[in-house]
């Protein structure tokens, strides 16, 4: 039976079991988990976000190059990509409720290792275990997410990434007023963050648990899939990964280099270029947020296709601009440009809905992947040019976007069911 989709009701594009079709449209987000959910996701990303945070601490005391600053973001993102897939495809056969509590012991550990690395290696190491926290955390709290969105998932999925864009805005503010001043060793006061991720998980696990034994009760399970060719449905994601490499190799030149970029051009001190830091990544905390509403309310190819060719003129403007209106175009660009992420995510899983786990994982995993893959060229590059160049060459990535115009409208396009 193929199903049409409505205009105004993207709702029934959402996976379901043939036993609750009735009750579908009139279920509702289940808001305590999906805060909770974005509280725990703050916390990860709060510990991944003191890393690039440090950076200008660690380039003075360890005398770093750019290129190594590149590496140490490189070793973190691929141990926090590579493992995503994998994890995200063992759950889907084998779903783990408390996997985030292995996610928060992993990070730590790093965490730990990280304020007592004194040398180049330890920290490389330290950084991988919080990067492998990173990758058994995302996918089952993706799925977390989607199971409590009621039907909202643009909703759920901004609500939950906004948890991990606030984390990452606080970190490079906090290090700038309790870390900096006091070196590295003061990055064990934090140690304090996992322990409660810990708590938060043991929460959300014990309500996941219950989810999992009411699904398994449930016969003649069906889930409803794009009527698109195998074709169609690769090129789809093709094109996705493409507007994650556009959108994540720019955000690895804004979170890693521009507090240099700041410094050298403005000649502004070390807490002074976090502070613009902090502007952009509270202004992607928002954007994500309003992505997810616009995502449910218009359709995700839109808003995917706004946000990531939209930026673009601010882009170009950016490396041109005097100290002011470098304020304001890093909030418009942060703005703009996070908005696309949580249409991203849903559209893929709207894509391939037998596999949320694997597609979740794949692409958390890939983001991640690219902006360590961004950062190490972009490190290197900058040794070999200068920090102010590479803003002028990157820039250009989010003309990237204009490739998402091949995407299908998934409001337009029929459905049918497939057993699951």
């Amino acid at each position: 039976m193929l199903w049409k989709a409505v205009y105004g009701q993207p709702s029934v594009f959402f996976i379901i079991f043939k036993s609750m079709v009735s009750n579908f449209k009139d279920s509702k987000p289940v808001f305590p988990i999906l805060f909770a959910v974005s509280f725990i996701h703050l916390l990860n990303d709060f510990v991944q976000g003191i890393i690039p945070s440090v950076y200008p601490l660690l380039k003075d005391e360890h005398q770093l190059s750019f290129s190594q600053i590149g590496m140490i973001t490189f070793v973190y993102q691929m141990a926090a990509s590579i493992f995503q897939p994998l994890v995200g495809s063992y759950t889907d056969k084998h779903p783990q409720p408390y996997s985030q509590m292995i996610a928060m012991a992993f990070s730590l550990i790093g965490l730990i290792l990280f304020a007592q690395a004194h040398n180049y290696e330890l920290i490389l190491i330290s950084v991988f275990l919080v990067g492998v926290g990173s990758s058994i955390f995302h996918p089952e709290s993706s799925r977390m997410a989607y199971m409590a969105s009621g039907g909202k998932r643009s909703l759920a999925q901004s609500i939950f990434q906004i948890g991990g864009n606030a984390g990452t805005a606080l970190a490079p503010i906090l290090v700038a007023f309790f870390i900096l001043p006091k070196g590295q060793d003061a990055i064990i006061w934090f140690a304090i963050v996992p322990i409660l991720g810990k708590v938060v998980a043991l929460y959300i696990g014990k309500w996941y648990k219950v989810k999992l034994a009411d699904r398994k009760s449930v016969k003649n399970k069906v889930v409803l899939v794009p009527d698109l060719s195998n074709s169609r449905v690769t090129m789809s994601v093709v094109v996705l990964l493409l507007l994650i490499i556009s959108k994540y190799f720019y955000i690895a030149s804004i979170t890693n280099y521009f507090q240099f970029f700041t410094m050298e051009k403005f000649g502004i001190s070390e807490v002074q270029a976090q502070v613009f830091l902090f502007y952009f990544l509270i202004a992607v905390a928002v954007g994500t947020l309003l992505g997810g509403i616009f995502g449910d309310r218009f359709g995700r190819k839109y808003v995917i296709w706004f946000s990531v060719l939209g930026v673009a003129p601010f882009a170009l403007a950016l490396p041109y601009v005097d100290f002011t209106t470098t304020g304001i175009l890093i909030v418009i660009i942060g703005l703009i440009l996070s908005s696309a992420f949580p249409s991203i995510i849903v559209y893929a899983q709207e894509l391939l809905p037998k596999k949320l786990g694997m597609v979740s994982g794949l692409f958390y995993g890939f983001a991640f992947g690219m902006g360590g893959l961004g950062s190490a060229l972009l490190g290197w590059y900058a040794d070999h040019t200068s920090i102010e160049f590479i803003y002028h060459i990157c820039s250009y990535l989010p003309l990237i976007g204009i490739v998402a115009y091949f995407l299908p409208d998934l409001q337009r396009t029929p459905y049918k069911e497939v057993e699951l």
